[in-house]
């Protein structure tokens, strides 16, 4: 784990904290970051000393400024670059860590930045975090799930307004419109999130785990279906 480049790995008493480490270039999220995100977070999954994950980022300015345009602009041909997405596929990745996964975001948060963040299960920001998703601007569209997740999020009319014009919002409305959790002074950000992971870690991890189950899944489902699912999983725990 200590091999990573653009990331850094460390666990802790059952926290897993993975930090995006390209602050000069403001976590910017590039091929090699792709490729340590994948290859980390499939380790985080089978890893049952895992309890809690929370994702964070180095540096004053930014949690990640987008991908970088450079490189996935100048990627190989599409049949490729289409091969290599299915193949490390990072969005799928973080929905399928079974442990409940804590952002928490400073500075600019845009593009790939709130896409995985929005991968997230609880997210935290400090006060002086600014959201976006500029592609529109850019002559493309998000690739990385954020116009399916931010309306699952904030509702419709909020995403689409904010995915059209390509307007900015800060803290304050971003907790608002219930895209983070909480906000919190820069200096507070991670003690929170730190003290929120030990909160979660005291709770059964089975029953922990079965909730986010059923809340991720049954969000794709009608209600009655929802609800055979969340009686099949506390079942589940009953058994165990």
């Amino acid at each position: 784990m200590s091999s990573f480049e653009v990331i850094i790995y460390e666990k802790q008493n059952g926290v897993a904290y993975v930090t995006l480490n390209r602050p000069k270039a403001l976590n910017a999220y590039n091929i090699k970051m792709r490729d340590e995100l994948y290859e980390v977070l499939g380790a985080i999954k089978e890893d049952d000393d895992v309890k809690v994950v929370i994702l964070k980022a180095a540096g004053d300015k930014a949690f990640c400024a987008g991908a970088d345009l450079t490189e996935f602009l100048t990627a190989p041909p599409p049949v490729f670059a289409r091969r290599a997405r299915f193949e490390r596929d990072v969005w799928g990745r973080f929905l399928s860590v079974e442990q409940p996964v804590i952002a928490a975001m400073h500075g600019y948060v845009l593009g790939s930045g709130i896409e995985m963040s929005l991968c997230c299960d609880i997210r935290l920001a400090s006060d002086d975090a600014r959201f976006g998703l500029p592609e529109p601007g850019l002559g493309i569209i998000p690739a990385a799930g954020g116009s399916q997740t931010l309306p699952r999020t904030i509702g419709r009319a909020a995403a689409l307004e904010i995915l059209m014009s390509g307007r900015w919002i800060d803290a304050k409305e971003a907790l608002k419109l219930k895209l983070v959790n909480k906000i919190l002074p820069r200096p507070e950000l991670l003690p929170a999130a730190e003290k929120l992971a030990q909160k979660i870690m005291c709770y059964p991890q089975p029953a922990v785990r079965a909730v986010k189950q059923a809340v991720w899944r049954g969000l794709d489902l009608s209600l009655t279906e929802g609800l055979e699912l969340e009686a099949r999983l506390a079942q589940q725990i009953l058994k165990r």
